[in-house]
């Protein structure tokens, strides 16, 4: 006996589905929000605008801070050894970690094999350890890889193409952040 399912039955049967199915999943689900784990090598002062966009563009994605999220925010204030910070982080049970700079990164990474991690800039997340490619990172860490000093070079070739005639070239940065953060201040 073969039974037949005409095109208006099935795209009723797959539209009543549709409707049903994440309602059966929010009511299966656990008390407990999905939580990210914000770490941040700063202090909530100087890194609130950074925490702020991070929350706008949950909320743009649908994820909404105290009802469809928990963020457990954490800030390592400057020290260069976050590790019990993300050690809490891990005893908290998230479900994620996102963070950003080398020392946070690694911490994460020694405190954690199974949370993943999500970094926002890496200067060179091969050469520290961080990930053992970028084609194939392995691991649970995977991010924006910066390659500022990888591609200094180029960049500059770059200029001297489309700006034949140039001779000198000066550049200023501010590296007391970079250096007080890696400990050589």
């Amino acid at each position: 006996m073969t039974v037949t399912i005409g095109r208006r039955e099935l795209l009723i049967a797959l539209g009543g589905a549709a409707v049903a199915w994440p309602l059966a999943a929010r009511a299966q689900q656990p008390g407990k929000l999905p939580t990210i784990g914000f770490l941040s090598g700063a202090s909530a002062l100087t890194e609130s605008q950074w925490a702020a966009t991070f929350v706008r563009r949950l909320h743009e994605l649908g994820w909404t801070e105290g009802r469809t999220v928990a963020i457990e925010y954490r800030w390592a204030e400057g020290r260069n050894e976050p590790a019990e910070i993300v050690a809490e982080l891990v005893r908290l049970k998230v479900d994620i970690v996102v963070t950003y700079g080398t020392p946070s990164i690694l911490a994460a990474k020694q405190a954690t094999s199974t949370i993943p991690i999500v970094f926002a800039a890496a200067g060179d997340p091969v050469r520290t350890g961080i990930v053992a490619s970028l084609a194939w990172p392995g691991g649970n860490a995977s991010g924006l890889s910066l390659q500022k000093v990888d591609l200094a070079d180029k960049r500059l070739e770059l200029l001297r193409e489309v700006v034949p005639g140039f001779r000198r070239l000066a550049i200023m940065a501010n590296i007391e952040p970079h250096a007080r953060r890696q400990g050589s201040c």
